[in-house]
């Protein structure tokens, strides 16, 4: 794997507030305009890291001719697991953000994310940015509104001009990108888990080591915004069954950690407590992980 991988470390740059890591799979298009947001909507300066899985579509060859971008090049796709790990060689400030090509920054959601992790006033936290999506697909975490779902049919102006009278409360159950941790945390249980890729499930297991740790604080911000096309790689990539790989690994499912530990979607209430499951809960938790495991 590692011979096929290229590291380019462009930038010298001390001033950065955070840095952003971008994977994308042959989706210049995408990851274009998601790049052109943070450097137009963003307040402050930050850290751009692309991981480049294949690139055959002129990404590695737009890369070499942005001398303010640092990026990692796969010939093969390996995936977001360890694709972001290997990025984590890159990372130049003390906050590590991940968020996926088919994004755009909105204005102020970098201010709005410095603003919270001053006031927690420590680093054991997991922040989300909030998503607005084209499409109602039943998540809570999401504000739904659509202003196009490819780049073809995209409103940028009427995003910019209407964004701010969709409103979100601050929820819980921060997992989803773009997500920020300090860095520190991110090392303490070691990245992205390998046996997820290439991804699926490995969000929801990275705040599962989050927590094992110690952290309680998972936020999503309602005032920090971007918008989402939808899923633009990963319906294309072949997916791991990583509910099999969670309910194994942890012993409890994914939709029991999310929903009873994390609070996914309810009203931000400050630090989670551990959940106590009912009996009824409990039991249908070990006859899927007897499933699970056959």
């Amino acid at each position: 794997m590692l011979e096929k991988i290229t590291k380019v470390d462009n930038v010298r740059d001390e001033n950065f507030k955070f840095s952003i890591v971008i994977p994308t799979w042959n989706n210049m298009g995408y990851l274009k305009l998601l790049i052109n947001s943070i450097n137009k909507n963003s307040h402050f300066k930050h850290q751009i890291v692309v991981l480049v899985n294949e690139g055959i579509d002129g990404t590695v060859d737009w890369l070499k001719t942005q001398d303010n971008i640092d990026y990692i090049h796969s010939q093969d796709n390996i995936g977001i697991c360890y694709g972001l790990n290997i990025c984590r060689s890159l990372i130049k400030t003390d906050y590590f953000m991940y968020a996926n090509d088919d994004m755009y920054f909105l204005p102020n959601w970098d201010i709005e994310i410095d603003r919270e992790i001053t006031n927690i006033g420590h680093n054991e936290f997991m922040l989300s940015v909030t998503m607005i999506e084209p499409f109602d697909t039943s998540n809570p975490c999401v504000l739904v509104k659509n202003f196009g779902d490819s780049i073809e049919n995209f409103d940028e102006e009427g995003l910019l001009n209407g964004f701010r009278d969709l409103i979100k409360e601050d929820w819980s159950g921060s997992m989803w990108p773009p997500n920020i941790m300090h860095i520190d945390l991110w090392d303490i249980v070691g990245g992205m888990s390998v046996e997820y890729s290439p991804g699926m499930y490995s969000d929801p297991d990275l705040s599962k080591k989050l927590w094992d740790v110690g952290v309680r604080y998972f936020k999503g911000v309602g005032a920090s915004k971007v918008y989402h096309f939808g899923s633009k790689s990963t319906k294309r990539v072949k997916r791991n069954i990583g509910s099999d790989t969670f309910v194994n690994k942890w012993g409890i499912t994914g939709n029991i950690f999310v929903n009873n530990f994390l609070n996914r979607g309810k009203r931000f209430q400050g630090n989670l407590e551990n959940p106590r499951l009912g009996f009824n809960l409990k039991i249908k938790n070990k006859i899927k992980r007897v499933l699970k495991s056959l």
